[in-house]
């Protein structure tokens, strides 16, 4: 099964090719991403407008180089997959009608996906990761906790009541004027700074369940740098390395709730940005260890926003019988907000007049 898969939820323009081998492995023969951290870093932050508007100019071409470095025509596709959310609805209208003319004028099944399960299932891609496993999903707009028990079958543990743990970093980047993107540049930073110099609080470390919180620790971030005068290069790093280490810990702790919540499953698998952080992925392979756990992470490349992952789960989907008829598929709008599972007593944190938050 040959599939094509379009990415655009956010500020990076994706396609890949990937094959899946009748035995359920899979072959990744192209992944283009084309960053657009230069057309943002002006306004200190992705700009919606500015990413739908470079997605238009960009996507054509990428899906070009990702065809051709895969060695194949749109003739030996079967499928194109694509986000239809949740994400800067403007991109992902952009993904997803692309997605659609591609379906159209090749004579291809059109598997619109939401952009969360493409990194819930990125690990099966590269690792031994069968079912079930309990993910750690954190990146720049999302942090939760969600029970995986198959293709298709997700049930939320935890999620942020706030910010997520991506914003987090990218705001503190801003603040102590790292630039972006704000993940690489505070670990950079905290490489030689002093994670115990500045006293940072510990999120909800009292309160019950598996939520995340980041926004009081983002303040505390701000009073801390407000506190200091002319500010050296190593108080920046000291800060850095303070902030990192209290949302490692953070993450570390929220998880371990929940993997006591799924005592049958043995394995953890983190995904999203987030996850290529040494100093995270470091917290949490001691807490697999503690508790004799295997901790499972997809390679860096394929952390971040990518087709691949698009692609992949488009042919999992496939696989398992559960993608949309064509005519439904066709009909899909985007969708700004999109939650992969909901909270398991039924709850909808976070919703408003645009539906609930993903």
């Amino acid at each position: 099964m040959l599939v094509l898969g379009i990415e655009t939820s956010c500020d990076d323009t994706a396609a890949a090719i990937v094959r899946r081998e009748d035995d359920g492995a899979c072959v990744i023969l192209s992944n283009e991403v084309w960053a657009q951290h230069d057309d943002h870093a002006a306004f200190g932050g992705v700009v919606p407008e500015i990413a739908a508007r470079s997605h238009v100019e960009r996507l054509d071409g990428t899906i070009e180089r990702a065809v051709k470095k895969a060695g194949v025509s749109f003739a030996d596709l079967d499928a194109v997959a694509a986000t239809a959310g949740p994400g800067l609805v403007g991109g992902v209208m952009v993904g997803l009608t692309t997605a659609k003319a591609v379906a159209m004028a090749h004579g291809l099944r059109l598997v619109p996906l939401n952009h969360l399960e493409g990194h819930a299932l990125s690990a099966r891609m590269t690792e031994d990761a069968p079912f079930p496993y309990l993910l750690l999903l954190i990146s720049g707009g999302h942090t939760q906790l969600i029970r995986v028990t198959g293709v298709g079958k997700y049930d939320r543990l935890g999620t942020t009541i706030d910010d997520a743990a991506g914003e987090s970093f990218d705001k503190t980047a801003k603040l102590l004027g790292l630039g972006a993107p704000g993940g690489p540049k505070v670990e950079a930073a905290a490489a030689t700074g002093r994670a115990d110099r500045f006293n940072l609080p510990r999120p909800l470390l009292k309160h019950e369940g598996c939520d995340f919180s980041f926004s009081g620790l983002k303040t505390a971030v701000r009073e801390a740098a407000q506190s200091l005068e002319n500010p050296a290069p190593q108080d920046v790093a000291d800060l850095a390395a303070s902030f990192q280490e209290a949302a490692a810990r953070h993450l570390a702790q929220r998880t371990e709730k929940a993997m006591a919540l799924m005592p049958e499953s043995g394995r953890l698998v983190v995904a999203g940005g987030v996850a290529a952080n040494s100093a995270i992925k470091k917290m949490l392979q001691q807490l697999c260890a503690a508790s004799s756990w295997t901790l499972i992470t997809p390679p860096p490349q394929y952390c971040t926003d990518n087709g691949a992952m698009i692609a992949w789960a488009g042919a999992e989907r496939l696989a398992a019988g559960l993608a949309p008829q064509q005519d439904d598929a066709m009909a899909l709008a985007p969708r700004a907000r999109w939650p992969l599972a909901d909270p398991p007593d039924g709850g909808r944190l976070g919703s408003g007049r645009k539906g609930p938050k993903a």
